[in-house]
């Protein structure tokens, strides 16, 4: 389902992918000029995920992304100013300069969760996130995103099938980059298309092209109201390629000329910005206007950024542990009867069946060699499977062996030893 755009929409999209790039190089000067005190991150060549995806979600919904998902952050409606502070560990950032990456979150008024560090872990953060607001009546989807290499890790399964089984309102975006860091994903994972992982849960999952912003747009916004509709979790793996190394102290020497070159061809705002001109929605005039936008929206952001102080020194055993409204004041948003989540109305009956358990279905699509409860035992036929001796028929008991005389004496003898003992 192919979702038609606005030019307004169109346009939107465009000017989300140039200010995430924007934002990006006003960084990367930061960085060289030693003003940035963390790791720095890029998206370039990316950037149609983290905007298209993003863009796909209404304002109650929920998001918490990654190191290269400053254009969902953007999408939402964070401004460079936070995000240039927040890497300059400012006191007017959002962290209050206690942190010099992209570790932040606004969960009163954007809805969004800070990144964690540890890959993986926010996808049963984010299952739970979908699955409170359920609970609430608040009709929310929540979205996050992992990479390939991420993808091999231990909670990233367990939190998708734990998304799965509660059928959480959640949609994941798996942005594969073909680089885990610097191992290529032909040495990291035995598939030809990471979506094809949704298939051990039950799921539904996409696989789309990462550089092209439309198809982003319109599979994740597919997703998200499937998901919203109560369809359960539902994975999206968008193919690209990361054109930078993994942060800005590697050269990415281990990535092949040939391949860096094929990928840079395919840059996917150069790309959409031969779509938009050919659907006469983008010209030369509009173009330069966006540019002259962008410049000044980045000078007066860059220039509000370094003139933030840097945080007080008694800033720092501040904010260490909440202790409750004095740190922040988070309240329950109920949009539904609470009556309908108490007893007697959450009540259900206790099933000591379930429909389907022993239906001895293999992966192979056939009976399995399995047997439980009354059902009959099968065998699952391989064509190069010997036969049985006995045609397949359960081997007969064999009585067991009768002790020797010898031994029964011996072990009457110990016993009645032991009793007088």
């Amino acid at each position: 389902m192919k979702k038609e755009l606005t030019r307004q929409q169109y346009l939107e999209l465009y000017y989300y992918m140039r200010l995430n790039r924007a934002v990006e190089d006003t960084m990367v000067k930061l960085f060289r000029q030693n003003k940035i005190v963390g790791g720095l991150y890029s998206s370039l060549g990316q950037e149609a995920i983290p905007v298209g995806t993003a863009y796909a979600l209404e304002k109650k919904d929920w998001l918490a992304p990654m190191i290269r998902n400053i254009g969902a952050l953007l999408v939402k409606g964070v401004p460079p100013r936070d995000i240039f502070m927040q890497h300059m560990a400012k006191y007017d950032s959002p962290t209050k300069g206690k942190d010099g990456t992209s570790h932040f979150g606004d969960l009163d008024n954007l809805h969004i969760i800070s990144p964690i560090s540890m890959l993986g872990d926010l996808i049963p953060v984010m299952a739970g996130v979908a699955m409170a607001g359920r609970y609430l009546g608040q009709k929310i989807v929540a979205m996050t995103w992992i990479g390939d290499g991420g993808s091999s890790t231990g909670v990233f399964h367990e939190g998708l099938n734990f998304a799965a089984t509660q059928k959480a309102p959640f949609v994941l975006i798996l942005e594969n980059n073909l680089w885990a860091y610097s191992t290529p994903v032909r040495q990291q994972v035995p598939l030809e298309n990471l979506a094809d992982r949704a298939k051990a849960y039950g799921i539904e999952s996409y696989i789309v092209d990462g550089n092209d912003v439309v198809a982003v747009y319109s599979t994740a916004k597919e997703a998200v109201e499937r998901a919203r509709a109560g369809e359960g979790p539902i994975l999206i793996e968008a193919k690209t390629f990361r054109r930078l190394g993994h942060a800005q102290h590697d050269p990415a020497e281990y990535v092949p000329k040939e391949m860096r070159a094929y990928w840079e061809a395919r840059d996917p705002i150069a790309l959409y910005e031969k779509f938009l001109a050919s659907e006469k929605i983008l010209d030369a005039s509009g173009k330069k206007d966006i540019d002259e936008k962008l410049d000044t929206l980045l000078a007066k952001e860059r220039e509000f950024a370094e003139n933030s102080p840097m945080p007080p020194a008694e800033l720092a055993e501040t904010g260490v542990y909440c202790t409750g409204d004095d740190c922040h004041k988070i309240r329950a948003k109920w949009e539904r009867p609470v009556a309908e989540v108490m007893p007697p109305k959450s009540r259900v009956a206790a099933v000591w069946t379930v429909t389907g358990f022993g239906s001895g279905k293999g992966s192979g699509g056939v009976n399995a060699p399995i047997h439980f409860g009354d059902a009959p035992a099968v065998t699952e036929k391989l064509g190069r499977e010997p036969k049985s001796p006995n045609g397949g028929k359960p081997a007969a008991r064999m009585p067991a062996k009768a002790a020797s005389k010898k031994t029964v004496k011996a072990a009457a003898a110990d016993a009645s030893r032991k009793a007088r003992r």
